[in-house]
Formats: structure tokens, sequence, C-alpha cells
């Protein structure tokens, strides 16, 4: 009895190479449709899948392969005499390869102005149906969903004339990981289109992999770099590498890092980023000017981190960023010139992010892997509300001062917790990250500030529990504070605050960054 192999493919990429070594081993191709019309023009001789059922395909192609005589064939156990006998008794032939994959959903969607009903028709049915059955039964069946794996199907039949036992279950594995992304993306598509479930009772994710990566956080930690399968606007997975060796996981880390505080800016605007905590941030009439305000926030700590902005860099700011090693620069665009310029450094990475302004949608998920677990959230994408603010203390913030408090909070908003933000003149002046405890934050961003201290502005992400942080800010001449304001001691830091002379406003709204 002939082997045989039922191939129906929706990607045909080397599948006519694939169906003439079968054919050139003995085997009979069984194919449906589009397929078997490919397989048929090259010469090769096909076996329509209606001629085996008995059984024409209708409903528009929606039933081809749903039939007894497909699916006992590839079930069927060879070493099973009861399953042999039966399927002789029921003139079924077994089928010893698959090689299907699937209706082009993720493809559909991904159109961006697909139609609900369009979408809805590029859902498979029988071809999960059959490569599952075949997965089912790897042990006599070597199932493919992957064109690179017809070569190793095809090499080792001409070998041995068998797929090897570790060759099937492998191809086994791939089946239910290929289902398992497909029908994720269709349940988080409808789940879109209802637009009321948020957090379902039972949570699926899926993740294309980008790249394999030289290692994680540490040089003993093995790690991969993931991408979420969508419209990724304004994403680091959208962004393009015009230079330099391919991103670290920490380059990726910080760079997101930077890309989050970028969007709370309109103007022009350049952050610096180290450790995934803001060292500089600069906002200006133009990218120049903003750079040089970013830089001059801490120079010290801008050295070898990320620089990312949101407008067009040119070659005199490439110039002023080539003075310094940095890791990355990230921006919407880059002049002609500017690209010569970065790229004569070896080690610099330059990234191209068009629409790096883009605000990721309401409903994008936040999450943290933790043992056993994880923790989901909506991502933070407010600000505050300006209606609730609240101006607590006997000096009220001049105009320039409350641009300062507002500059503030969108820098403090990205630091790490407990955080605070010290800011003057559209431009951060010292950044306080990632303490145990808010008076040291404090302490911390002053002495970055040095001398540029006097005069600026306070942003802490939370309350304060005591009156120590307005001391301290008292004490180096800071003239204003926001904050969220709802500890119960906040009478004790607004009488400090009146005592010195220090406007406070409090948001109602904090922003815990762990």
């Amino acid at each position: 009895m002939a082997k045989r192999a039922l191939i129906s493919v929706s990607d045909k990429t080397g599948v006519i190479d694939f169906a003439k070594e079968l054919d050139n081993l003995g085997y009979e191709i069984i194919s449906t449709g589009g397929t078997a019309k490919a397989i048929a023009d090259a010469g090769i001789k096909v076996i329509n899948v209606s001629d085996i059922t008995g059984f024409p395909e209708c409903l528009d192609g929606r039933v081809k392969t749903l039939h007894p005589k497909i699916h006992a064939g590839i079930l069927a156990m060879r070493s099973n005499p009861e399953h042999m006998n039966q399927i002789k008794e029921l003139d079924v032939e077994t089928i010893d390869v698959v090689a299907i994959n699937l209706y082009p959903f993720k493809q559909t969607i991904l159109k961006g102005d697909v139609e609900l009903e369009d979408a809805i028709e590029n859902i498979d049915i029988g071809g999960p149906t059959m490569i599952r059955a075949a997965a089912k039964n790897y042990q006599d069946v070597a199932v493919i969903v992957d064109p690179a794996d017809y070569a190793v199907v095809i090499n080792e039949l001409k070998e041995s004339k068998e797929v090897s036992p570790k060759t099937k279950f492998k191809l086994a594995y791939k089946v239910f990981e290929h289902t398992s992304h497909y029908d994720t993306l269709i349940a988080k598509y409808l789940r879109e289109q209802i637009g009321e479930e948020l957090f379902p009772q039972n949570l699926s994710l899926t993740f294309e992999k980008v790249q394999d990566m030289r290692y994680g956080e540490n040089p003993h930690q093995q790690a991969v770099f993931y991408k979420e399968v969508g419209h990724n606007i304004g994403c680091l997975t959208s962004a393009k590498q015009l230079h330099g060796k391919e991103l670290s996981y920490n380059n990726i880390n910080d760079t997101n890092g930077a890309l989050d505080l970028l969007k709370e800016f309109d103007e022009p605007t350049v952050v610096a980023v180290k450790h995934a905590n803001p060292c500089g941030v600069g906002s200006a009439e133009n990218i120049y000017d903003a750079y040089i305000k970013a830089y001059e926030a801490d120079p010290v700590s801008i050295y070898g981190g990320i620089v990312a902005a949101n407008r067009e860099i040119d070659a005199k700011t490439a110039e002023e960023i080539n003075k310094i090693f940095v890791e990355i620069v990230i921006a919407p665009a880059y002049s002609e010139e500017a690209v010569k310029i970065l790229t004569q450094k070896k080690n610099i990475r330059v990234l191209e992010l068009k629409d790096i302004s883009a605000k990721l949608p309401k409903g994008t998920f936040d999450m943290k892997k933790v043992a056993g677990g994880l923790l989901v959230q909506e991502i933070n994408n407010e600000l505050l509300n300006m209606d609730d603010l609240k101006y607590i203390t006997e000096k009220k913030p001049t105009e320039q001062e409350m641009k300062d408090l507002i500059f503030a909070w969108k820098v403090v908003k990205h630091t790490k917790s407990n955080g605070i933000a010290l800011a003057k003149d559209n431009m951060s002046v010292g950044i306080g990250p990632g303490q145990t405890n808010r008076i040291t934050a404090a302490n911390l961003a002053i002495n970055y500030a040095g001398d540029k201290v006097k005069g600026s502005v306070m942003a802490s992400d939370a309350y304060f529990p005591f009156p120590d942080c307005v001391e301290a800010a008292a004490a180096a001449g800071i003239t204003a504070i926001i904050q969220p304001g709802g500890s119960i001691n906040d009478q004790k830091s607004i009488d400090a605050c009146n005592k010195y002379g220090i406007a406070m406003v409090f948001t109602g709204m904090r922003h815990f960054k762990h």
C-alpha cells in the first residue's frame, strides 16, 4: 500500500518542492482547493479530498476534510489491530504525512480596517482539527505546520524511509503551540470586539519571538525578546534599527522606559534614561536645545545611557550626542547628515521609530511576572486632572512654577518609587529614584541638582508621611511642591510649607512605579 500525504496550505512557501519530493518517494498526494490546483499545475499527480470522501466540498468550502475517511486515516493507530481491522472494513486508507497551515487570521485582522465578517471567515475549522488529530497520533503521523520543517521530513524520509519518533514528537509539540497561538489571537480579537471584559476569567496571552538575546539582565541569564501580535504603533517592537549591534535585554528595558516618559510630552523633548530611570529630561522650542537641557540635567549619569527624542535629530544635535558615549539614540527621524555623524561611532545603536509619540490605547496591559502567577493591570496612561488640583498652602504657585510642577510631575511618574523629581525651566535638575524612604529620595535629588536646585520645584510620586521633605526643600531653596496628598500628616507638611513660604499643590492621584 502506498504511503499517503495530505497537503492543504494557505502559505504555499516551499509546498511545490515538498510535494515533488514526496511524489518521488512514492507518496500519494491528497489535497484540496487552491493547494490541489497548485500541485497539479506543477505536473504532480494529486488526489482531491472529495474523491476520497465521496462527498463534495460545500458551504463555500467550509466543509472539505471534516469526514471519517480523512480523520480515521489520520487517527488510526497502526499498532492497534482493532483500529487497523476497522479501517479496513470501512475502506479507509491511512494518511502518514499531514502538511497544513491555517487560514491567515492574523494577517486578516492586522489589515486595520477589517470587517468582523471577514475576520470570522478567516477562522479555520478543518485545519486545526486535522493537525490536532495528526499530532495526537504522532507515533504514526508526521505533521507539519511550519514550511521550515519540510526539509527535515524529506531528509529523514530519504535517509531511512521513516520520520524518526523524536522528530514526530517535536512536530506534534509545534502543532499545539501553533493552534494555541491561533486560538488566543481569535479570542483576543473577539474580546476586543465586545469591548467590555478587560480582565477575562481565563487570560491567555500570545507573543511572537523577535530575537534570541546574547544574555539577560546578567550574563549568566538566558533571555529572548518577544512582541505582542497587533498594531504596535509607537512601541519599541516597531522600531527600525539603522546602525549598531543588536539590542540587549537591558537596552530594551531601558529604552522602553524612555519611550514611556517621552510620550508625556507634546513639545520638542529629549529624555535620557539610565537603568530604567530618567536621569535627564529637557523640553525646548527645538530638539537641539532640548538635548542640551537633558544633558546638562545630569552630565554624569547620561554617559552610557539611552537618549530618546520626539523630533527629528539634525546634524547639530547629532554632533552634540557624539561628544559622549550613549548606548542608544531613538527618534522619529534623522537627517541624512545626522545619520552619517552618529554612525561614525561603532558601538552606538541608532533606532528610528516614526510614531514615537503615539499613545498606547486604553486597555493595554501592564504585566509583572511573580513566582507562580502574573500581575496584570491597565497601563498608567493618566497624568492628573487639572480640575482636581488643590492649592492648599497660603502661597499659590506662579504661572511659571505651575508649568515646572507639571513638568516635574511627568518626570516623577516614570521614576521608580520612592521617587522625587526636581525641575526648573522645562528641565529636570535632580532626580531621586527607587529609595526605601522618601526623604532619602529627596536628598538624593537635591544632591544631583547641585547649584541648579535653587528656584526649582519638587514632585513626589506619593504623599509626604512627614514634613521632613518640605524642610529639606526649604533648606535647598525649592519654591513649590506637587504631591498627591492623602496622608494623615498632610497638615504638618502644609504647616511647614506655610512656615517657609513654599507653594504646595495636591493632585489627588499618585504614581507608584515598582
